[in-house]
């Protein structure tokens, strides 16, 4: 019985062994930079893809089968890049107090930027001033950055995402008349 135990352990490291060494060749050949895919022939060239958040993520693509990770720091922490925010409007140049319902000058407005600002794909968050519960907030930012979305989508061009922050990401300080305006906002990231 312990004869057994001793050869499948040795057998267990064994196969462990070569799953290490083939792990760690392809680790070689993926830092490497261009490597020739078995039989086709082709050329595998590591790529960088930035998503709609603007965070990077490491790609390798043959056409068979890609292979894609998040690029981190040592730290773990993933590489973003900030997004081009091509438009703050104060929302209470669109909407009326606590309501979702663009106003006509706001819609002509929203068409007219989305028709000429020319990006791939928009990002539109939503956000307001701290006058109401979180919930509501929530609720309340969302649904706007949803009204801007259905505008762009009625110009013709493509939404990455729609979020809404409720009054977490303020920009002044809530203390003030003039800070809550400017927290009551929608903004428009250009991704291109």
């Amino acid at each position: 019985m312990g004869k057994r135990l001793k050869n499948a352990v040795r057998t267990a490291s064994a196969g462990a062994t070569a799953a290490i060494i083939g792990l760690s060749s392809i680790s070689a050949v993926h830092a490497g930079g261009h490597t020739k895919g078995k039989g086709a022939g082709e050329n595998y060239t590591p790529t960088v893809w930035i998503d709609p958040d603007g965070c990077e993520h490491w790609v390798m693509d043959d056409g068979w089968e890609g292979y894609m990770t998040p690029h981190v720091t040592r730290q773990g922490i993933p590489v973003c890049h900030r997004g081009n925010t091509c438009a703050v409007m104060n929302s209470d140049q669109l909407f009326a107090t606590n309501s979702h319902r663009l106003n006509h000058a706001g819609h002509q407005a929203l068409m007219n930027f989305f028709r000429s600002a020319g990006a791939t794909s928009y990002i539109i968050a939503g956000h307001t001033d701290s006058r109401a519960s979180d919930e509501y907030n929530m609720r309340l930012s969302l649904n706007r950055a949803n009204s801007v979305a259905s505008v762009a989508q009625q110009a013709g061009v493509r939404i990455a995402d729609v979020r809404g922050y409720g009054e977490r990401m303020p920009r002044a300080s809530n203390g003030t008349h003039h800070g809550m305006a400017q927290n009551r906002r929608v903004e428009i990231i250009c991704i291109r």
